[in-house]
């Protein structure tokens, strides 16, 4: 097959030439590098979860990230007829048209900003087991949400939430300005209403809001579940209302003592204490004491300017436990909060209960990204107030994020900071992974407790490939550069999803026997080849498993079975077993992932593993196929035999790293021919889609399957600096710098080129 001619389309840019990275830096491939590594750092700048105080006592968040709104359990006594308003507010950060999902209890009227946006029929009504799915203008910013329930029979409520679980797990929180309240997550609901409101609650902030029913009515009712301790509880001591009576039990309180006077001051600390005491500064012990009714003074002296940690560890020896600190009368010395947590307005954070034998040391206690103790002692922060604890919310667009574009975003940053000898790259790709991984079991703790977790929710909530295995992959090559905490755990996870809960094919190969609508089941994807294969490939690594390997040597056999295309020498997209046959369309992207993947298994397999070669054959025939359809431009296209589908960045990025980690390792025939076309495709990358700030265009977004070809070519489009290219961008531009230091066709300066003979290859070491 010859190259495809050059088509009209070919000559559409995305932007104009001189705005390409490749000529503001003379074809510097190490600036091009860091020009994108630069700029999604930049726009993504470390940001750790949000912490927020949540209420137990409100509505329960389903593993589906819905809440369940059940208004009859909260109001036993309702009648027919009568209304419930529940009010919460969404946060974004950007306009946006927002997916959201209910199933009721009874009818109810939805508003967003005042505006009317959903209302039940019917169908929907009464069938708390069926999903009515809308979408939603929501605006940056504050969004007021107004669910309008009356009740039917002995039903009020639904279960009210994002529509989208994987792409949008979204959390709300309390609306009201009630001191103490506002930052909190969750919702707040009426009492019983007679007849529905003529005005609803929040709906002032919004001018030119769709509705007549616009102004507040904070005063029509109290909102639930508003707790507070009684007068008799509060005369108690602290440990005693949050943890009640436990004898022998251990529990600590956390502040920070800020000191705003001196360099250096001297200070005394007065209290009170019931039950056994130590008192911590800096982590030095500054006081013991015993008895059920104690008081203390502690003098410190010379305390520098700044913030302290103050911990209190008491253990129960009666009814009544606890302790006071009295202010310190001083305007340059106050108690504060030890981290910023959203709805908190006491100082103090409290942990417990713990057995004496079980329970962590004052000194272990002064982080928040852990969960403390082990099984029924699991414990984590939580306030002064009935039942209410600090959860981590995960709020910012990207960083911080698991999901499977991201993984390998991440592993080209890792990359990119060894190939530049640039570490605040690989830094920060492992920082971004590692809190990830050290709040995995924190996660799981918070999933059993509240019912679905505030971060990590694909990790913990896994039921499919893509929510695994490429973040995943990156976390252990991260973990092999440095050791992450969580890792092990996370990755022990994974692999346990992976081989003994996926569902397979009777031969063992991965399969959908579900999907996000009905069409998408029982089908195999060829991205299913990486979002599983390099996580097994590097698990086999890091255990030493062989299992692992010949998994993932299994499946792309397999999968070729199915999908592959042998006169073209490539990939369908997918299998559908309910027509018994491939879609038809060979997506690039799709096969970026196939050659990919089996690029990295074959980097770490044995050469004497027994299907190394027909593997080696199968990724040859890949290359062979992909190389003759590249265009003109250098790049390859959306649908690859499709001339006239757009310029596709990402499968471009993956055949040039497949052709030349090829070259690099002697595993390709007439390597001058993959030599030069993995430099036509990065001439074209760099040329046509990387711009000088770094931006990175024309990456398809994350796509279904569909038997026709223009659902490829004309619906699924591309998206500017989508997670789905920068990483395989970033390792496709280091290939061809590795290709040039082994005498590779990068010019010189001169204009000559150095095509190198398979030999010379074959005796480099893999890498």
């Amino acid at each position: 097959m010859t190259v495809m001619n050059k088509s009209m389309h070919e000559q559409k840019r995305y932007f104009h030439e001189n705005s390409s990275i490749a000529r503001h830096t003379g074809g510097r491939i190490e600036l091009a590098l860091a020009a994108v590594a630069s700029r999604y750092i930049g726009a993504h700048p470390p940001e750790p979860p949000v912490y927020r105080i949540h209420s137990r006592r409100g509505f329960r968040r389903l593993e589906d990230c819905r809440y369940d709104m059940n208004l009859a359990e909260r109001w036993p006594d309702l009648s027919s007829g009568q209304y419930v308003y529940v009010w919460g507010m969404l946060w974004n950060e950007q306009d946006a048209e927002t997916p959201f999902s209910i199933s009721c209890y009874s009818p109810v009227k939805i508003y967003i900003n005042g505006s009317m946006v959903f209302q039940s029929n019917l169908n929907d009504d009464v069938f708390p087991d069926r999903k009515a799915y809308f979408r939603a203008k929501t605006q940056k910013g504050r969004n007021d949400i107004v669910l309008e329930f009356v009740a039917v029979g002995t039903g009020c409520g639904g279960i009210f939430g994002t529509g989208s679980v994987k792409g949008a797990p979204l959390h709300f929180l309390d609306p009201t300005d009630e001191p103490g309240w506002n930052g909190c997550e969750g919702w707040v609901y009426s009492e019983p209403q007679q007849k529905p409101w003529s005005k609803l609650p929040g709906c002032d902030r919004h001018e030119g809001a769709g509705s007549s029913r616009v102004e507040d009515c904070r005063e029509l009712t109290a909102w639930h579940p508003h707790a507070q301790w009684s007068a008799k509880e509060l005369e108690g001591g602290c440990f005693s209302r949050m943890f009640g009576p436990a004898h022998g039990a251990k529990a600590f309180a956390w502040c920070k003592l800020d000191v705003r006077g001196a360099m250096q001051s001297d200070l005394m600390l007065k209290g009170s204490y019931q039950g056994d005491i130590a008192v911590y500064v800096n982590g030095h012990s500054v006081f013991q004491g015993e008895g059920e009714d104690g008081r203390f003074e502690i003098q410190l002296q010379n305390i520098a300017y700044g913030t302290h940690d103050l911990v209190v560890e008491s253990v129960c020896r009666g009814e009544e436990w606890g302790f006071i600190f009295h202010e310190p009368g001083m305007a340059s010395i106050r108690f504060v909060p030890p981290y910023p947590v959203e709805g908190m307005v006491e100082p103090w954070l409290y942990l417990g209960v713990f057995s004496e034998r079980e329970a962590p040391s004052a000194a272990e206690i002064i982080v928040m990204d852990k969960l403390f103790g082990q099984g029924k002692e699991a414990a984590y922060w939580r306030v002064d107030r009935p039942d209410c604890w600090v959860r981590p919310y995960l709020e910012s667009p990207l960083y911080g994020r698991w999901n499977y574009p991201l993984g390998v975003t991440l592993y080209g940053l890792l990359k990119t900071g060894a190939a530049l000898s640039a570490p605040h790259y690989t830094q920060y790709a492992a920082d971004h992974i590692e809190q990830c991984s050290k709040l995995y079991e924190y996660a799981q703790w918070d999933r059993d407790r509240y019912g679905a977790p505030g971060i990590n929710h694909q990790l913990v909530l896994i039921d499919s490939l893509d929510d695994c295995g490429s973040f995943g992959a990156a976390m252990l090559e991260a973990h092999k550069l440095r050791p992450l905490q969580g890792v092990e755990g996370a990755a022990a996870h994974i692999a346990h999803y992976i081989t003994e809960v996926q569902d397979r094919l009777p031969g063992g190969a991965f399969y959908r026997t579900r999907g996000t609508v009905d069409f998408m089941q029982d089908t195999m994807w060829c991205d299913d080849l990486y979002m599983s294969t390099p996580f097994l490939c590097k698990y086999y690594e890091l255990t030493g498993n062989e299992a692992y390997l010949d998994d993932a040597a299994s499946q792309f056999l397999q999968y070729k079975a199915r999908l592959f295309i042998p006169e073209l020498g490539i990939m369908h997209h997918v299998f559908d077993d309910k027509f018994g046959k491939p879609n038809g369309v060979p997506w690039g992207r799709g096969n970026g992932w196939v050659i990919f993947s089996l690029t990295e298994l074959l980097n770490i397999m044995p050469p004497n593993h027994r299907l190394r070669p027909e593997l080696l054959n199968f990724y040859c025939a890949l290359c062979q196929g992909y190389r003759e359809l590249q265009s003109d431009s250098g790049m390859w296209h959306q649908v690859l035999t499709d001339s006239e589908s757009y310029d596709e960045a990402s499968c471009t990025a993956m055949f040039i790293y497949a052709f030349a980690h090829g070259v690099r390792n002697g595993w390709l025939e007439e390597p001058a021919l993959y030599v030069e076309a993995a430099m036509r495709g990065w001439k074209g990358l760099s040329e046509r889609c990387i711009d000088a700030h770094g931006n990175v265009y024309g990456v398809c977004r994350g796509s279904g399957y569909s038997f026709n070809k223009l659902y490829y070519k004309d619906e699924l489009t591309w998206q500017l600096n989508d997670t789905h290219g920068i990483g395989i961008i970033l390792l496709a531009g280091i290939e061809i710098l590795r290709l040039g230091q082994k005498g590779g066709s990068v010019e010189d300066g001169t204009g000559c080129t150095v095509i190198p003979t398979r030999k010379e290859y074959a005796a480099s070491p893999q890498e």
